[in-house]
C-alpha cells in the first residue's frame, strides 16, 4: 500500500503554513486592501487545510482510496492557488 496520504498531509500542512504567513504578512504591511492576493491565499489556505482533513481521514479509514483520491485534488487546487496569490504578490511589487 501506498504512503501517498501521508506524503499529501506532510505537503499540505507545510503549505498551509506558508499561505497563511502570506496572509500575516500582507494584513502587516497594509497591503492586504490593495491586494486580492490575500484573498487567494485565503482560498488556498481553506483548500489545503481540507487537504489535510482528508488526507487524515485517509490515515484512519480502512480503505483510503476515496479520501486520497480527494485529498490529492483538492491539494492541487490549494497548491494552484497559493501560485496565483504569490503571483500576485509579485506582479504587484514590479
Amino acid at each position: 500500500m501506498s504512503n501517498k496520504h501521508q506524503d499529501i498531509l506532510n505537503a499540505s500542512s507545510n503549505l498551509l503554513g506558508i499561505s497563511l504567513v502570506i496572509i500575516a504578512g500582507l494584513k502587516v504591511s497594509g497591503h492586504s486592501a490593495d491586494s486580492y492576493s490575500d484573498e487567494v491565499a485565503c482560498l488556498a489556505a481553506l483548500c489545503l487545510c481540507t487537504s489535510c482533513i482528508l488526507s487524515y481521514a485517509a490515515i484512519r479509514a480502512p480503505d483510503p482510496r476515496r479520501y486520497e483520491k480527494w485529498a490529492d485534488r483538492i491539494f492541487l487546487c490549494g497548491l494552484f492557488t497559493i501560485l496565483v496569490s504569490v503571483g500576485i504578490v509579485v506582479i504587484e511589487a514590479a
